[in-house]
């Protein structure tokens, strides 16, 4: 039996420049599914994203989703992409192992935390106050060199890892630090300035967006003492959920996280098309 794909639609080409098209899964022109694939909004034309593929259930176990995938990744190559990306849901184990056998791997996962109504107790000696206009100042362009630099270290080209740290950092903060919804706080121990939290807070919860220690107070745990202030402010603003991005390979983010009681709830999943 042969395992095609049958375009459903003309390519489509939306306003935020990305591309993207429905295809069929079809099995010796029988339709068993379907699968559509686009571009990334936020790394541009050179990403292709696998945004949802399924089979029926009569079809299912028989390597059909495995073939359309691998079509899916000639369908990019086409387009000029030189990486493919899926979001899989933490719950879609079956997914999870799919793109794995392609040869897929983590590159993030968003993890979040459902807040209890008592804001957390910080440690001793530990106090965060806001972050001030020159802080700020300082802050920005060194973040946004971190960014890009975590971005170009998982795959994506230089310029284009630059190109999404400033188009973000504008769309995230138009009016820098008095943008609504942000908190940028310090943290200080025993009057020492010993790392920076950038907060923000969405209609239903509230999203790390950064969290630093600075390099010289490391290892001592300072990091769990931001997530914490995080926490409080979430809680004092109302907002009952916290979330956050955290990139694969970060080992000790991630066991802070976990030991905090966050919760994965999707992995971003990348492969290199060669």
């Amino acid at each position: 039996m042969t395992t095609t794909l049958r375009p459903v639609e003309p390519l489509q080409q939306h306003p935020d420049g990305t591309r993207s098209r429905r295809y069929q899964v079809c099995v010796n022109s029988r339709p068993v599914g379907e699968i559509h694939l686009g571009t990334s909004p936020s790394l541009g034309d050179t990403v292709a994203s696998v945004d949802e593929l399924w089979i029926a259930e009569p079809d299912r176990r028989r390597g059909r989703a495995t073939v359309a995938a691998l079509a899916a990744e000639e369908v990019a190559r086409g387009w000029g992409c030189t990486q493919i990306e899926t979001v899989v849901p933490a719950s879609a184990d079956i997914a999870l192992r799919l793109f794995g056998t392609l040869g897929y791997t983590l590159r993030n996962r968003r993890m979040r935390k459902q807040l209890g109504p008592v804001p957390p107790e910080l440690p001793a000696g530990s106090a965060a106050r806001p972050m001030a206009e020159a802080e700020f100042a300082a802050w920005q362009e060194p973040e946004k060199e971190r960014y890009a630099r975590t971005w170009s270290e998982r795959g994506v080209p230089e310029a284009v890892a630059r190109d999404k740290a400033r188009r973000d950092h504008e769309r995230l903060l138009p009016h820098g630090l008095a943008t609504d919804g942000m908190r940028f706080s310090v943290l200080e121990h025993e009057g020492v300035r010993v790392g920076t939290l950038w907060l923000t807070l969405t209609d239903d919860g509230a999203f790390v967006h950064g969290v630093e220690t600075e390099a010289a107070h490391r290892g001592r745990g300072h990091g769990r003492t931001l997530m914490l202030v995080a926490e409080r402010q979430a809680i004092e603003a109302g907002r009952p959920v916290l979330g956050l991005n955290v990139f694969a390979g970060n080992t000790p983010a991630e066991r802070l996280y976990e030991s905090l009681g966050y919760e994965t709830t999707s992995r971003a999943l990348t492969k290199p098309l060669l």
